[in-house]
């Protein structure tokens, strides 16, 4: 076998710039209207189960409203942790780096690659344009 392809993931960068400030901002707080909102519907449908469970078998509704209350607190820890990311976007600092996910790239490898090299490929963009392939 004289190569071997891969499918192998490349780092994807954004260089920090006013735009990207401004833009994950607005992501995160509509993140955390739909959170606002997921809280209210999961209150307005609990008084709703409550009532028919309270009807049918006043037993469950300990087990009920445990599990309302799960969700709940699932949702104000996400809105928790969104306001601390809303603080963090606010300092970044102008032409600093941050990590944006991962895509996968198909690659074909043969004796003598420098495998290291090749895993820590990274694409660096600006404001969505690709500026930089870096590996």
């Amino acid at each position: 076998m004289e190569s071997m392809t891969l499918k192998c993931p490349v780092a994807i960068k954004a260089k920090v710039t006013d735009k990207l400030k401004k833009q994950l901002a607005v992501e995160i707080q509509e993140a955390i209207k739909n959170a606002d909102h997921e809280l209210q519907q999961i209150e307005f449908h609990a008084k709703r189960v409550m009532a028919e469970q309270a009807r049918m078998d006043a037993q469950g509704l300990t087990a009920l409203r445990q599990q309302i209350d799960a969700e709940k607190q699932k949702r104000i820890e996400f809105k928790n942790h969104a306001t601390e990311k809303l603080k963090e976007t606010a300092t970044l600092e102008l032409g600093s780096e941050i990590s944006q996910g991962t895509m996968d790239r198909t690659i074909t490898i043969k004796v003598g690659d420098d495998l290291h090299k090749i895993l820590s490929a990274e694409i660096l963009l600006e404001d969505g344009k690709i500026i930089a392939f870096r590996s």
